[in-house]
């Protein structure tokens, strides 16, 4: 599996390293269920690597970070 450093991926999930593996998880199910890869990927690559480069590229994130973010920016 490739390393994707912590950090980066922590902040797409709230903080939460739990919340975080409940993501990817729930990513590489759908992943399993033939929904459509949001990055380029080789065939090759497990779902869990491919659900994390989706994270780490800002494709996946929790809703609530989604809608915080929304709510910051609309915020002065």
């Amino acid at each position: 599996m490739a390393y994707h450093p912590l950090e980066s991926l922590l902040s797409k999930a709230g903080g939460s390293v739990y919340k975080l593996v409940r993501l990817a998880s729930k990513r590489a199910s759908e992943l399993a269920e033939n929904k459509p890869n949001l990055i380029d990927a080789p065939m090759s690559q497990k779902l869990a690597t491919i659900a994390l480069h989706e994270i780490s590229a800002g494709k996946v994130v929790l809703k609530e970070v989604a809608d915080a973010n929304t709510t910051g920016k609309n915020k002065k």
